[in-house]
């Protein structure tokens, strides 16, 4: 009994620490609209601003790993991580900040509830992972929630034509990359520490990427940006960038991607929160329910069935 009531425990407290992490990581994204939302094109160009974040995640994450735990990788896994960071890092940012650049804000949001629903099915084809009626609702309840959200917020301005259709296509493609890296890195994430995972997927982010975004981060003016634009680009780097990254991988450890991805319906429940406090937004009683949707939605999707031992 006590070698029982120690797993659940040790289970549990993994757990927990893992949904705390990903929570940690949608109030950074919430807050990444409202810091950042102004720094492309003003200030810096969109593949400049991907080069920015790789290198500076880049440099953060190899620093750390010094003062963590040595380890290397075996034979056979840094090919693996050459393909995790093009999707995880490299089609996933270039193609999210592009995208981003030829439609709208709302257009972009609402593609991203795909993300989920894609991570989902890849885990059944790739892990066998059973689909259970918990995590069928729970999905159902957070698409419900952050779409009725987001389309209230829209107030008329979502529409998809011939206009955006290269910026949306472009948004599809960076959640199916993500939605590919959360399902291929959870093994990694299982297998070694989580820094000595992303110091090496940033690395060949890094290189995929420099040929194409360095031109655009040496342009920068730097000498003409105010303290609040300097700000804005150092927390889009160690915030949005380093420690979403390694909150987000944090968790693959101890939670199912299907569940680390359903966090993603948060992020406007969060953000429409944030402004709220900001007084740049009010509560109505539409997103009470939309709120209620997508924690009931991301509750549900994690729930597991007692494990027998």
């Amino acid at each position: 009994f006590g070698k029982y009531t120690a797993y659940l425990s040790t289970k549990m407290n993994s757990s927990l620490k893992a949904h705390l992490s990903l929570f940690a990581a949608q109030v950074i994204y919430a807050l990444n609209y409202s810091i950042a939302k102004d720094l492309m094109p003003t200030y810096i160009k969109p593949l400049g601003l991907v080069m920015l974040r790789i290198s500076g995640a880049l440099v953060l994450f190899w620093a750390l790993s010094f003062f963590s735990k040595k380890e290397s990788l075996e034979k056979g896994d840094l090919k693996k991580m050459m393909l995790l960071a093009l999707f995880g890092v490299a089609v996933n940012q270039a193609f999210f900040i592009y995208g981003l650049s030829l439609t709208k804000p709302i257009n972009s949001a609402i593609i991203m509830v795909s993300n989920p629903i894609a991570v989902m099915l890849f885990t059944i084809i790739v892990f066998k992972e059973r689909l259970t009626a918990l995590k069928l609702t729970g999905l159902g309840f957070g698409v419900i929630g952050a779409v009725t959200l987001l389309l209230f917020k829209a107030q008329g301005s979502f529409a998809i034509g011939s206009e955006t259709a290269a910026g949306d296509l472009m948004t599809l493609v960076n959640s199916l990359s993500w939605a590919v890296f959360v399902v291929m890195a959870k093994p990694y994430m299982q297998k070694y520490q989580t820094v000595t995972v992303m110091k090496w997927i940033f690395l060949f982010g890094f290189i995929y990427i420099c040929p194409f975004g360095m031109p655009d981060l040496l342009s920068v003016d730097w000498s003409s940006l105010s303290s609040k634009t300097l700000f804005a680009m150092a927390f889009v780097v160690v915030a949005t960038t380093f420690l979403a990254y390694l909150l987000n991988t944090y968790a693959l450890k101890a939670l199912s991607s299907s569940v680390v991805s359903m966090y993603i319906y948060l992020q406007p429940f969060l953000a429409t929160i944030i402004a709220i406090w900001l007084g740049k937004d009010e509560l109505t009683p539409l997103k009470v329910v939309s709120g209620i949707l997508i924690i009931s939605g991301v509750y549900l999707a994690g729930r597991k069935p007692k494990e027998s031992l």
